[in-house]
């Protein structure tokens, strides 16, 4: 997302407390906020100007392995390890990122957000820059192992009909994916059948769910995809936020977490599955009190294979490239 809001003005005080507070949101949402959780420093985490503007999502596949997307031109690195910092793969044909492309090798995708999964890597998109004022709000798949220098979507979903209308720039941002061993154990509810999530109602889904935040108006939806571009929604959820800019899943905790960016100060929220089986708000946090209000519309958390001393990294991306860096990291506890 570029900034869009910056224009006609920023959330007033009053409306960012009406959407966080819950008043707007509904009980679910009703968590007042709190100091971010983690260690108070941040750092930069890339070298000068490597990305430039428009980074976007973040995903963690492994400690070693961070996957990012830029929503213009539409692009997904591979970042690696560079000390403390991350920098594109020099391997593999990604030292400068790959392109996608649709299915049919036409098109230029606003990706977003990115998740990676045992099912491929899947970016969330909300247009097709080469039509940029229409929304086109599509779950896109990608085969992180192909060698070509562009890649193609092995799949698609475009959930544009089955979502509210949301302007081209005010589609979807965020992405994540819940493994369905998780959603059974915690008793998670589909509000499609009525009746507790059972995985097999949707047959050739994979073995998650997945979750996309909706920008324009701050609500989680969950999706079962089929193989064949076929989709049906499972869950409705409202944020806690105004806006969603990203989505992290942390199996550790079993909290989902929804971020948004500068115009909401940098808040995230955590949701957790409730005793009736649905997602609810239950923390809202303020950024890092060592980062500035940045710009941050990707997010992500280091598997707990990462921790050191009682904390694993955190990576922010800031689609302004602040002081011509994109990436910066902060910590969570373990």
């Amino acid at each position: 997302m570029r900034k869009h809001w910056r224009g006609t003005g920023r959330i007033t005080a009053a409306a960012l407390a009406v959407a966080v507070t819950g008043l707007a949101a509904g009980p679910a949402s009703a968590a007042p906020h709190a100091a971010w959780p983690g260690g108070s420093a941040v750092a930069v985490a890339d070298g000068s100007n490597v990305f430039g503007k428009n980074l976007s999502g973040l995903s963690f596949q492994s400690p070693s392995v961070l996957w990012a997307v830029k929503n213009g031109p539409g692009t997904l690195y591979r970042l690696v390890p560079d000390g403390a910092k991350w920098r594109p793969d020099p391997s593999g044909g990604w030292a400068k990122g790959k392109k996608l492309r649709y299915h049919d090798g036409s098109g230029d995708p606003d990706a977003e957000g990115v998740v990676s999964t045992p099912e491929g890597v899947f970016a969330a998109t909300e247009r097709d820059n080469d039509k940029g004022d229409d929304s086109k709000m599509q779950v896109l798949r990608f085969d992180p192992a192909s060698s070509a220098s562009t890649l193609k979507a092995t799949a698609e979903w475009d959930l544009t009909d089955d979502l509210p209308s949301a302007g081209a720039n005010k589609g979807l941002e965020g992405i994540s994916w819940i493994p369905d061993s998780f959603l059974t154990a915690h008793k998670f509810r589909d509000e499609h059948t009525k009746a507790a999530y059972d995985p097999a109602k949707y047959p050739g889904h994979g073995g998650g769910l997945f979750f996309v935040g909706l920008e324009d108006n701050g609500t989680v939806y969950a999706y079962a995809l089929g193989q064949k571009g076929e989709y049906t929604r499972v869950a409705t959820i409202p944020s806690g936020l105004p806006a969603v800019m990203d989505l992290e899943f942390e199996p550790s905790t079993g909290h989902l977490w929804a971020v948004c960016d500068d115009n909401c100060d940098g808040r995230s929220t955590t949701l957790d599955i409730t005793a009736q089986g649905k997602f609810a708000v239950s923390a809202t946090y303020d950024r890092p009190s060592g980062m500035p209000n940045y710009n941050n519309e990707g997010f992500a958390i280091a598997p707990q294979q990462a921790c050191a001393s009682g904390r694993k990294p955190v990576v922010w991306s800031d689609d302004d490239n602040d002081d011509k860096h994109a990436l910066r990291s902060g910590t969570l506890p373990c």
